[in-house]
């Protein structure tokens, strides 16, 4: 494919270099969209949609109005769109879309951005395939029906005559729009580029060093900023010497900046900013701060504590959520099995730290953001300057990792604040050490499941409660329990087949601020019912495997109806995207079939399974492991996903395989704690991440289906854990509910 190229500078003379074109062509844009490419090259607005523009070079432009942090959306909707309008692969060039409403929702999270807009994205190239095939038969002065699109041309059935995108791109122009709902969409036995790996459009750039990250942003005059944020939200800055740090070289000026009231939502968490005219002298000024804090009602905050107090209360009966049947009150100690499992607060620790650079002037904000919601950075950088939202760009650089911290544009308030107070272009820079101190976490939790046993040792009714501060929390003060949708993500939501079911919520206020991260809730419910599953299994002296699918039942779509719950199924329609039993028993089919090939396990070491529903893909993980004196060795992993149709089949494997890479370093080495409201991790050394030599050899497995496109980021991720903790339970007899796992082993 033609090498990635991004319009940073949004002007004729630069939209015209960029697309080579002299004199136009087929500009598919939006009313009162001005910085639309091909609209600028021709000096007219275009009058159609906004995603393709075909110039007079043959090139074909396609917009992705998604954030790129290595998961390749850049090239999956671009392929979507290619595929329905015909285009040639190595003739399309990929434009990043900015910050605009028009484009409908561009938040990059969810594991929503293909599932989302698969539909939409094949309408917008089939518009431009029929104004092409409509501007060919114009030219020829035949019945459209006569001509047809294919291979980057379109074709007259009854000859050879044939006219390349470029030579109709001025004449298509001209013609009406089609209603979406009236292009005729291909069949999907003549895909080219749906269901086909292609390497992303950014590989070359990233593997030699230019690909353009938020932290290699560099404008003229720009200073840039170093903060020093409240270490126990809520408390504000009672006095700062700045006499040693204002001596250091470079230091231009130091800013205290308030510290918001009420939630934390996406707002700048005030402190003190030191500005330099490079990173290094601001980092070391701030270094010679010395700064005294204001109390905070969350000083007392120690994770420890708060942990059994989590334990404590989910071993009490909470606010019922799910109820299936009546309520068992009768639990025989001889006929019951009983678990409580923990994880604690966990950050993202992505690569590339929060960075944002801002250009505050007069007119209004130019920014420069690694963020994975360009619209939420443009409404709350307006909110935060007076502006209004048309006033403040955002230019989305490529993400160094992102897995839900990029959703939250404070980072972004903070650089536009500053540069508006300074009246230059100012970067933010967030250390590793500010991230793991100062983000937003994965909420510790606590989670109870116990079922009731018939004469075979068969579950026949579940009770299970889980408790952990919610991410409502950051939007609003007062919360204090799981909010419905959070349950929703592996609580709620599981399948089984009991005629007794009640799932119950606790008490769990918020110290810190709560966001999103990588599968988010599934990452606690699925190691808790992950891990239950399995010991149910032991008990029965059944397979993993063959437990699931004798509790999840018979192949069919549950619906949940009369059990006291409404499920959000992450978004999506049941009709489009139902909770299918049967799709559940097609991955612990084929994982079971690849088992049987697969290494068996020797002395000291075993296989767990696990298997999950989550953003409406099903995945299955098996895992193998080696423990002799208490030193932990993964050895294989194997993950099957169905996700319905799948766009670039390369791309979900790499997801697959990061995933098990993310998994792995949240359930072996994952902890953030906190003593005194503070976070008591820094960095990498004692926040870790899974090295090389820690990883395990790693098989991926895609089921075909012809179902609509599903989650592929975050699904991955849940069923992790607990195919780990039962592998080491296979292998020792020893049961771990409580996480990380370097807290009981050596890995």
């Amino acid at each position: 494919m033609t090498t990635f190229k991004a319009i940073e500078n949004i002007s004729r003379r630069n939209v015209l270099k960029l697309f080579g074109a002299v004199g136009g062509g087929l500009a598919l844009g939006a009313t009162g969209l001005g910085w639309s490419p091909m609209a600028l090259a021709q000096d007219k607005q275009a009058l159609m949609n906004l995603f393709v523009a075909i110039g007079e070079d043959n090139k074909v432009y396609l917009t992705c109005h998604r954030s790129e942090m290595g998961q390749g959306i850049r090239t999956g909707i671009p392929q979507i769109l290619a595929d329905e309008l015909e285009a040639d692969w190595d003739n399309v060039v990929v434009v990043q879309g900015l910050a605009d409403k028009r484009y409908g929702s561009q938040n990059t999270d969810g594991s929503r951005s293909i599932r989302k807009h698969y539909h939409r994205m094949r309408q917008m190239g089939a518009t431009a395939r029929t104004m092409l095939e409509q501007a060919a038969a114009q030219m020829w002065q035949v019945p459209v029906t006569e001509v047809y699109a294919k291979a980057h041309k379109v074709h007259h059935k009854g000859n050879n005559k044939s006219l390349t995108y470029g030579e109709l791109a001025i004449t298509a122009s001209t013609l009406p729009t089609p209603e979406l709902d009236s292009v005729v969409l291909k069949p999907e036995s003549e895909f080219t580029h749906i269901g086909q790996s292609h390497t992303i459009v950014d590989m070359d750039a990233m593997l030699t060093g230019k690909a353009i990250y938020g932290y290699d942003i560099k404008l003229d005059g720009m200073l840039y900023a170093s903060i020093t944020r409240p270490p126990v939200l809520g408390s504000d800055v009672v006095s700062v010497d700045e006499t040693k740090a204002r001596k250091i070289a470079g230091v231009v000026d130091i800013i205290t900046l308030p510290v918001p009231k009420g939630a934390p939502l996406f707002q700048a968490l005030g402190g003190v900013a030191v500005i330099a005219t490079n990173s290094w002298s601001a980092i070391e000024a701030r270094k010679a701060l010395v700064i005294t804090w204001s109390k905070s009602i969350n000083d007392s905050h120690n994770s420890d504590t708060y942990l059994q107090g989590l334990v404590e209360r989910v071993n009490l009966p909470g606010k019922v959520m799910r109820q299936l049947g009546e309520s068992v009150t009768d639990w025989p100690q001889a006929s019951t099995v009983k678990a409580v499992y923990t994880v604690p607060y966990l950050a993202h620790a992505m690569m590339e730290p929060p960075v944002a650079t801002a250009s505050v002037t007069a007119d209004g904000c130019e920014l420069w953001a690694s963020s994975q919601t360009p619209q939420s950075t443009q409404q709350h950088v307006a909110g935060a300057l007076g502006l209004k939202e048309d006033q403040v760009t955002v230019n989305v650089t490529l993400l160094g990792g992102g897995f839900g911290r990029k959703s939250k544009p404070d980072f972004s308030v903070e650089a536009a604040i500053l540069s508006q107070k300074l009246n230059k272009p100012v970067k933010v820079c967030w250390s590793r050490e500010d991230e793991i101190q100062n983000g937003y976490y994965h909420a510790i939790s606590a989670q109870m499941y116990q079922v009731s046993l018939d004469s075979n040792k068969m579950p026949t009714a579940l009770l299970a409660r889980t408790g952990f501060p919610s991410i409502s929390s950051t939007f609003a003060e007062g919360v204090e329990y799981p909010s419905a949708g959070e349950l929703d993500l592996g609580f709620s939501d599981v399948p089984l087949a009991l005629k007794h079911i009640q799932l119950e919520a606790v008490k769990a206020p918020a110290h810190t601020r709560i966001g999103w991260m990588r599968s988010v809730c599934n990452i606690q419910h699925a190691f808790g019912i992950g891990s239950f599953v399995d010991e149910i299994a032991v008990n029965a002296n059944k397979p993993c495997v063959q437990m699931w699918r004798d509790l999840l039942g018979d192949a069919r779509l549950e619906a949940f109806e009369n059990q006291n719950f409404t499920y959000g199924n992450y978004g999506e329609e049941l009709a489009d995207h139902p909770v299918d039993v049967g799709r559940y028993h097609t991955v612990l089919d084929k994982l079971e079939a690849v088992m049987a090939d697969a290494p068996k396990a020797a002395k000291n070491q075993g296989w767990g399974m696990a298997v999950h529903r989550s953003f409406v893909s099903y995945v299955a993980v098996a895992t193998l492991v080696e423990v002799v004196d208490k030193q932990l060795k993964v050895l294989n992993s194997i993950a099957v996903i169905d996700a319905g149709r799948v766009i670039n089949p390369d791309r979900v494997k790499s997801q697959l395989e990061g995933a098990i890479i993310f998994g792995l370093s949240l359930a072996t080495m994952g902890e953030i704690t906190f003593k005194d409201g503070k976070v008591e991790q820094s960095n990498f050394h004692d926040y870790p991440l899974l090295r090389l030599p820690q990883c395990p050899d790693i098989e991926t497995y895609i089921i075909e289906s012809t179902a609509k496109p599903a989650g592929v980021g975050e699904p991955g991720v849940p069923p992790v854990a607990p195919s780990l903790t039962n592998a080491i339970f296979a292998a020792t007899g020893v049961r771990y509910r409580d996480l990380p796992l370097n807290k009981h082993l050596s890995v």
